[in-house]
């Protein structure tokens, strides 16, 4: 495919381009000032409420120093400030960069020196962790703080009511398509997470193609998520696809159980849910499903980790929503790759998004056949520009305008994607790769299992065989029996050396920030056994 024909999916954008304009303002231009834009709990704000808050907020930052470019970091809950804060940020020329609010003393110690931020802002119910990282800060940030305690830093209200919306203060910066608007990280996976760095038409372009070409966002919607906003994924489906079309959004604080997930359906009757594969399968069990109404739901997403099959097939029965799986990432700011309304492959994450090319690689590079696995690298209009301060890593997976991913994929011959795992989860069996999603699939289609994760163990003579790590279902217990059981199940649908020499049983498996399996967490116990 040509470069110019790959990004026709997107009309050119304007020398002048600012995402608060382009999300945020057009909706007051376009008559929809009064319409809700935000419910958090029994309050809302309209989109007019929300545009003049973000100007308050820009006109902080410049009070307080903030240039173009510099970095603000974002450390809040999910509510109104949380869009205010970005919106304001992105409105003053400023850099966006967003962290759990939930994490440790340590952990903000090293985004603080990483990201340089110029300002923070952040909540008092996080300065029990954060407050002293911040007064011993090398850079010394200024703190702006929510809530009624501002412990010694800057009350978030009081320096907003002393701003004028209308003020030069607050004006919008002009910045163009290709300056910087904000940070996403990685997972950090190895080390610790670094930051991809995008500009303002990176997040404008996935809007154009993935949200509005096949997610479908309409002014209509309702929209709800479970990943939090610091995770660009719930930025995107739960701020900013929602905005761009005038819908309304639903914000909560709290964590996304399934009780909380259904008193927010229960309440606000969303249209549009933003979800992972966890929640749905609690979503699932919660004894409340059979009693939940569940009828408004037009549109489920899913992404961060894989699909089970059994699931998406268990969900569509329960509620008539497709699940629309893709894979998306940090360096490419949102999804990709997508199974389409009307056209969901159960197993598979569907087909190339508009705007976008995939190809499938081996270790030196060359394509490979529809069939056999390799790694992915694509390119679209989103591609970060690199990771801040890692250029070892940066020029690995960034080429010309192609970025190579650690994901393992395979693609059939009608152009559907089917992902296989990282590159470093994968197992050698009797000298065989083996992709653990594989056996994962397997094992949860049984009756007896509610979650698996698949990883790799040696055993006494030192060759690497399947251990899995299982929670059973409600009902089960975990046994000798089982374990035969589940090996017999497997032996019947997998290759004789696929199926697990080992099970171990969980309540619950560990996740990370982000609600994927932190299966980091499950190898290191395995290293200390």
């Amino acid at each position: 495919m040509a470069r110019d024909d790959l990004y026709t999916a997107v009309a050119p954008f304007p020398a002048q381009f600012n995402l608060c304009d382009y999300f945020l303002e057009r909706n007051l231009r376009e008559g929809r000032g009064d319409k809700v834009a935000l419910l958090v709990g029994n309050e809302r704000r309209s989109y007019a409420q929300v545009s003049e808050r973000a100007r308050r907020f820009a006109a902080v930052l410049r009070r307080h120093g903030l240039r173009p470019e510099e970095r603000v970091l974002i450390v809040l809950p999910d509510g109104f400030e949380f869009a205010e804060a970005w919106f304001g940020t992105l409105r003053a020329g400023g850099v966006f960069a967003m962290v759990n609010p939930l994490m440790k003393r340590e952990q903000f110690e090293y985004y603080l020196e990483y990201t340089k931020a110029r300002v923070v802002v952040t909540h008092s119910e996080v300065l029990p962790e954060i407050g002293d990282a911040l007064r011993e800060a090398r850079l010394r940030p200024v703190a702006l703080v929510v809530g009624l305690d501002a412990g010694g830093f800057v009350p978030y209200e009081q320096a907003l009511a002393a701003e004028e919306p209308d003020g030069p203060l607050a004006a919008l910066e002009p910045t163009g398509p290709d300056d910087l608007a904000g940070w996403l990280f990685t997972s950090g996976s190895t080390g610790h997470p670094k930051a991809c760095v995008h500009v303002h038409s990176d997040f404008a372009y996935s809007t154009e193609t993935y949200a509005l070409q096949v997610a479908g966002y309409r002014e209509s919607d309702i929209c709800l998520s479970v990943p939090k906003l610091f995770f660009g994924y719930a930025t995107g489906t739960n701020l900013m696809f929602p905005f761009r079309v005038g819908a309304s959004v639903v914000l909560f604080p709290g964590r996304a159980t399934a009780d909380e997930l259904l008193d927010q359906i229960e309440k606000h009757r969303p249209t549009f849910l933003t979800g992972v594969p966890t929640m749905f399968n609690n979503l699932l069990r919660s004894e409340r499903i059979a009693k939940a109404d569940l009828s408004g739901l037009r549109v489920a997403l899913s992404a961060g980790e894989a699909l089970p099959p059994q699931l998406y097939d268990e969900w569509k029965a329960r509620t008539g929503v497709e699940i629309l799986d893709g894979i998306g990432s940090a360096e490419m700011f949102h999804i990709y790759i997508s199974n389409w309304p009307g056209d969901v492959k159960p197993a598979s994450l569907g087909r190339i998004v508009p705007g976008y090319e995939a190809q499938i690689v081996d270790a030196e590079g060359r394509i490979v056949a529809d069939g056999e696995p390799g790694r992915l690298r694509v390119r679209g209009g989103s591609t970060a520009l690199c990771y801040w301060g890692d250029k070892h890593k940066s020029r690995a997976t960034f080429q010309g305008e192609w970025c190579t991913s650690a994901d393992i994929f395979r693609r059939d011959r009608n152009g559907y994607y089917f992902y296989e795992g990282r590159d470093d989860d994968l197992l050698k069996v009797s000298g065989i790769f083996v992709s653990p999603l594989e056996i994962e699939n397997v094992l949860l289609a049984h009756a007896s299992v509610a979650e698996v994760c698949v990883l790799g163990r040696e055993d006494d003579e030192g060759l690497v065989k399947p251990i899995a790590f299982v929670v059973p279902r409600a009902g089960h217990v975990g046994s000798d029996a089982l374990a035969a059981e589940l090996r017999a199940h497997c032996k019947e649908r997998l290759a004789p050396y696929k199926y697990p020499r080992w099970f171990m049983w969980r309540d619950a498996l560990p996740k990370n920030d982000r609600g994927k399996v932190a299966r980091k967490e499950l190898k290191a116990g395995l290293s200390k056994a």
